[in-house]
């Protein structure tokens, strides 16, 4: 199993700023209001699945959209100001559902940090803030389809729930990459982000003994990274990304 003191300085090595510019968490370091950041975090964890490269290209080309200003196009929005815009799962269809119920959200409330919130305090974040969009997608005026399922996924079927841990990490964490905008939540209560290079990574590690990339196993994994860290387990979701990166042999030389 990987040493307290190899993982710590692996996780040190990587959460730099240099990580930003290959990373997801660029678009909402775009903006410096908080609705705007958290707006902009909301929507590009939504397509960050896939070719890395190709889902930032498709953000880039939704942003350009938006006019870089998340806030303004999420409360003025109309269907027709998406145009053709998809991404491989995600229709236009799909994208003019999520926005509309993005609309409604942030013209009657204070927007993604009340919804998360409401679900945090009712012991059931994922859930609540999931059940929100589901039970408005048939009232959003679009035929969603498949992609809008799969760009907000259900946390009842027991899957890792992947992006929307790694937007809570933007969201609460604060340091060189997130950036730790919303409070009513603590480091120390957040969930590793697992997809299959993290799993793949955390066995290798000696952290992680389910073969299922699923939400038991994503619990399992935190529960090992907080006997490292109580305070702030998923810090070391950038020494996987470091170990995935250095290999194993150059790992036990860190």
């Amino acid at each position: 199993m990987i040493t307290k003191t190899e993982i710590d300085k692996l996780a040190a090595q990587y959460e730099t700023g240099d990580f930003i510019k290959d990373d997801p968490v660029q678009f909402p370091h775009r903006f410096s209001s908080k609705k705007d950041i958290e707006l902009a975090g909301f929507i590009a964890s939504l397509l960050a699945y896939g070719s890395r490269k190709q889902f930032i290209k498709k953000l880039d080309q939704l942003f350009e959209i938006a006019q870089n200003e998340p806030l303004n196009f999420v409360q003025n929005f109309e269907p027709e100001m998406i145009g053709d815009f998809n991404y491989r799962f995600g229709k236009p269809d799909d994208f003019k559902a999520i926005f509309l119920i993005l609309k409604n959200l942030y013209n009657s409330s204070n927007g993604l940090e009340e919804l998360f919130e409401h679900g945090y305090k009712q012991n059931k974040i994922f859930e609540t803030v999931v059940d929100y969009f589901y039970s408005r997608v048939n009232n959003s005026s679009v035929a969603a389809g498949h992609g809008f399922y799969h760009m907000i996924p259900n946390p009842h079927n027991g899957g890792a729930m992947k992006r929307m841990c790694m937007y809570l990490r933007w969201m609460v964490r604060k340091g060189p990459v997130d950036l730790g905008v919303w409070n009513f939540i603590t480091p120390s209560e957040l969930y590793i982000p697992l997809d299959v290079h993290v799993g793949r990574i955390s066995r290798q590690m000696g952290l992680l003994t389910r073969n299922a990339n699923d939400f038991k196993s994503v619990v399992e994994l935190t529960n090992n990274l907080k006997l490292l860290c109580p305070e702030d387990p998923v810090k070391y979701d950038f020494a996987m990304f470091g170990y995935g990166v250095s290999g194993v042999d150059k790992l036990l030389s860190v």
